[in-house]
């Protein structure tokens, strides 16, 4: 369920014994993060060509939860295989990967505070990235810079503070993809849409219709949502809902290179 798993994923736990399996295109580097007055491990990913194709730049996807993309030994319950997925797809693209902030990872990811679980600092968090870590990747890297090749992709609480992001800065984040979103933590995220203006992000949704009671109602609210903002004859929303899908890596595993060949890059 949703709820459950939302709330055990910040006691990350770590088996010293298990093997790594990032591949070689995997490294890690650290950045002062003031906006949320931290640092942050930075996991990124670069396409098998980077270091000979010297002329070249590539598009980016911002991704959060970063233990939990490429290597099983950091992961929580299972990896994305994010790196072996782009190496299939001999995808000429770049993966910033964001480590999640542990015990402050719901107050990180979620943009309105919840009765229960607090939260709320996603406007930071969301800043962070903007205004620090991309103008970082983009001087040190080969990056295509506009909107239209800046991705930003996360699910459950990272699907929920990537849409608040996409909805919030469509200026920088052209396309996002939106799985297993935690819409439940605050109804504020519905009333959040309303008032947004028209919104041109190219958006993929993907959910389980064995997640949370909830799931697919709220991916399908937001959708309809989406629709009174622009023509859907733009088809710029696609929302994918899997058939006893569950809240697990699986799920977004299985549906990360179909929503990347969808988006484009």
């Amino acid at each position: 369920m949703t709820r459950g798993f939302f709330i055990f994923i910040f006691f990350w736990m770590i088996s010293g014994n298990a093997q790594s399996t990032a591949s070689k295109n995997v490294s890690t580097f650290t950045i002062e993060a003031p906006q949320l007055k931290t640092t942050k491990e930075i996991w990124i990913y670069l396409p098998e060509d980077y270091a000979t194709a010297v002329k070249k730049k590539f598009s980016v996807i911002y991704m959060h939860d970063a233990q939990n993309l490429f290597d099983t030994k950091t992961s929580f319950v299972g990896e994305w295989n994010v790196d072996e997925k782009l190496d299939s797809l001999k995808a000429q693209v770049i993966v910033v990967g964001i480590e999640h902030g542990n015990e402050k990872r719901i107050e990180e990811l979620t943009p309105y505070k919840n009765e229960k679980y607090g939260g709320g600092n996603a406007d930071n968090y969301v800043d962070f990235i903007v205004k620090t870590l991309k103008p970082y990747i983009d001087k040190n890297y080969r990056t295509k810079t506009k909107p239209k090749n800046t991705i930003i992709m996360g699910s459950s609480l990272g699907g929920l503070v990537s849409y608040y992001a996409a909805v919030k800065y469509p200026e920088v984040f052209g396309k996002a993809g939106i799985f297993s979103p935690s819409f439940w933590f605050s109804k504020e995220i519905f009333t959040f849409t309303e008032k947004a203006p028209k919104i041109k992000t190219k958006i993929y949704f993907l959910c389980g219709d064995n997640e949370d009671e909830n799931m697919v109602k709220d991916v399908t609210k937001m959708e309809y949502l989406l629709d009174t903002k622009r023509c859907y004859c733009l088809h710029l929303t696609k929302t994918k809902v899997v058939k006893n899908g569950q809240h697990n890596e699986k799920l977004w595993r299985d549906g990360f290179a179909k929503a990347i060949v969808w988006l484009g890059y």
